[in-house]
């Protein structure tokens, strides 16, 4: 077999597994949920998750079954290997929005070989999109992707995306700011996977947060925006990997800006504490 037919099935199994947890997602979706508290009061879970992640490894194992695998929920590893194949699950991605009744929810499959993404799956089933990326491509429920051609910011749309916890609101509220009074417009949806894809779309032109990001949370996305011809960078400009700090996500066109606006926050953060600090002595 191939190295493009074996990533083309890599693809296929992606597809295929996000597709099971998806199926059990959208079962309990809208549902009298059983809903436990992991580190906040914003970040929950629910036996769906749980479900959701057997179902999508069951699924993987069918085909691959010696492959690591790393997700988000039960005892599944947390690390990604930095050799050979592994597998990267996240059972439901915006589980907040799901335990709402919100339909922005994914289950996201993502393959990759010495860390890098050769090919996922994101299936959102309560907008009935499936997501797709591999060595054919990147698709939309099979329309070939493509990032957005916009270039003015004034004219873009960009999403600060993870969740700053209420110790770093200060960071939370800079990076607000510096997306406010760059781009043309600000949205926040509350799935990072879907947000990632919406860039890979064009439905967003870009997404950026400032934060180390959980491999589950991204790593399929990244793919999807690099096949559909976007960029995707840390806070230095460098080409992002799991391990980044940051995550800069855009159609190319307005990616400097958004990483000025990216490496901007730290030092607006540290600003606002020194006038806090003076108002205080004050």
């Amino acid at each position: 077999m191939s190295e493009h037919e074996s990533t083309e099935r890599r693809a296929d199994v992606a597809v295929r597994a996000a597709q099971a947890g998806a199926e059990i997602a959208a079962d309990s979706f809208r549902s009298d949920l059983d809903v436990e508290l992991k580190d906040g009061k914003t970040d929950v879970v629910t036996q769906a998750d749980k479900d959701a992640q057997e179902a999508v490894i069951d699924g993987i194992r069918e085909t691959f079954p010696t492959d690591p695998i790393v997700g988000e929920e039960n005892d599944a590893r947390k690390r990604v290997p930095d050799d050979g194949p592994a597998w990267i699950v996240d059972p439901i991605d915006g589980t907040n929005n799901y335990v709402r009744g919100n339909r922005a929810f994914g289950t996201a499959v993502a393959a990759v070989v010495d860390g890098e993404p050769v090919a996922a799956g994101t299936v959102c089933p309560a907008l009935s999109d499936t997501y797709r990326f591999g060595p054919e491509g990147a698709f939309l429920n099979g329309d070939p992707l493509s990032v957005s051609d916009r270039t003015d910011p004034e004219a873009a749309t960009v999403c600060p995306t993870f969740w700053w916890g209420f110790d770093e609101r200060d960071q939370y509220a800079a990076m607000t700011r510096a997306l406010v009074t760059r781009f043309g417009d600000m949205r926040r949806y509350g799935c990072a996977q879907l947000v990632l894809a919406m860039v890979a779309s064009g439905a967003l032109d870009g997404v950026v947060t400032n934060l180390r990001a959980n491999p589950w949370d991204t790593v399929g996305g990244v793919g999807l925006i690099r096949e559909a011809g976007g960029l995707v960078t840390d806070l230095e400009g460098e080409r992002w990997r799991h391990d980044s700090v940051g995550l800069v996500a855009s159609n190319g066109g307005i990616h400097d800006e958004l990483l000025e606006a990216a490496r901007s926050i730290d030092s607006r953060v540290e600003s606002g504490r020194s006038e806090n600090d003076g108002n205080r002595k004050r």
